[in-house]
């Protein structure tokens, strides 16, 4: 199953569908959790870490005999590094979890609706994706993987607190709902920072691409909770939800008052974009990710053919990625070998 994964650029989030996705490209949950008596990943030796894997894969095997959703277990040094930046690259491990070393795992079924990290910052880390803003959806799907694994494992669980984590803030619900927003016209407008930086007083941050420390490239932020401790799992999705919507409707208005008020700019900013990816000779990912940011603003705003829906802009802004590319050719190229491959290719996708 990991090479059909690590050889397409589709998976479950990368659907061009569920509500306001012109918008919200993906929503995901994701569930920390460890187990009772054995030590978090930062203070195990190999034992505990063995232990965990070999819990949690015995757990998953389990529930296929259940008729529960097939699992598919695999330990992480035995994918090559090239494979493993991949599933980064596709947000189905952390940049923490692709790094070697340690006794880490990984669960993942077949269309990466579900991934599930063993032995990262804790020992399990269950995420759901969904196309779209589908939060309550995904919850449904996380809510009962996660009630069918407890019957497997012990959870550390605290009557006070609620689920032990590793990291303080996770504690409680041990839940983390995010968003992927694509805000072109707010970023051009310069509202961004204003709106994002006003997230921590309700609760939630905006992150880059791959989340924490990581910067947003192509007008793409993640947005996420903050609190996990003294609110139920239905009020942070709820919550989100609303902010969610909140930044959609915010960043349509601002796409329509572009248009009627500079109307010439955008339509040269769209054009030189399309340009770009159909003529470049070198592209670098950045350069790859933002003019397929001004691209597909230009589709919603209906200022480029109705034909380019049919390119899927999601799974480009995996296609464009550096692992991606190179297995994409099937060889290992430096940098600016790559640049080349990846404008030849966005050239035939464009013509």
């Amino acid at each position: 199953m990991i090479e059909k994964i690590v050889a397409r650029a589709q998976s479950n989030w990368t659907k061009a569908e569920g509500p306001h996705h012109h918008i919200v490209l993906s929503s995901r949950l994701r569930l920390a959790r460890n187990l009772k008596k054995i030590p978090m990943p930062a203070f195990q030796n190999e034992t505990d870490g063995f232990t965990v894997l070999e819990k949690v894969k015995n757990a998953a095997e389990n529930l296929g005999y259940r008729g529960q959703e097939k699992l598919y277990f695999y330990r992480l040094n035995e994918i090559p590094a090239l494979e493993r930046q991949i599933l980064l690259e596709k947000h189905l491990i952390s940049p923490e979890h692709c790094e070697e070393g340690g006794n880490k795992g990984l669960l993942i079924n077949g269309d990466e609706a579900i991934s599930i990290m063993i032995n990262e910052e804790d020992h399990l880390r269950l995420q759901v994706f969904s196309p779209g803003l589908q939060l309550e959806e995904a919850w449904q799907i996380a809510d009962q993987l996660d009630d069918a694994l407890e019957s497997e494992l012990e959870y550390a669980f605290h009557s006070r607190t609620g689920y032990l984590t590793a990291c303080p803030t996770n504690v409680g619900t041990g839940l983390r709902a995010s968003v992927m927003v694509h805000v072109p016209a707010l970023v051009l407008t310069q509202q961004a920072g204003r709106v994002f930086s006003s997230l921590g007083q309700l609760g939630f941050t905006a992150r880059g691409l791959y989340g924490e420390g990581t910067e947003a490239i192509g007008d793409l932020y993640q947005i996420s909770n903050q609190i996990t401790l003294g609110q139920t799992e239905l009020e942070i999705i709820q919550n989100l939800t609303t902010l969610a919507l909140q930044i959609v409707a915010k960043e349509e208005k601002t796409r329509k008052w572009l248009l009627q008020e500079c109307p010439f700019q955008i339509k040269d900013r769209v054009g030189r974009a399309f340009g770009v990816l159909q003529n470049a000779a070198i592209l670098n990912s950045q350069e790859a990710l933002n003019c397929l940011s001004d691209v597909r603003m230009g589709v919603d705003l209906g200022l480029l053919k109705e034909e380019l829906r049919k390119l899927n802009l999601c799974e480009l802004l995996v296609l464009a990625q550096p692992a991606f590319i190179q297995r994409y050719t099937g060889r290992t190229m430096a940098a600016q070998e790559r640049d080349g491959v990846r404008a030849e290719l966005f050239a035939k996708k464009f013509r």
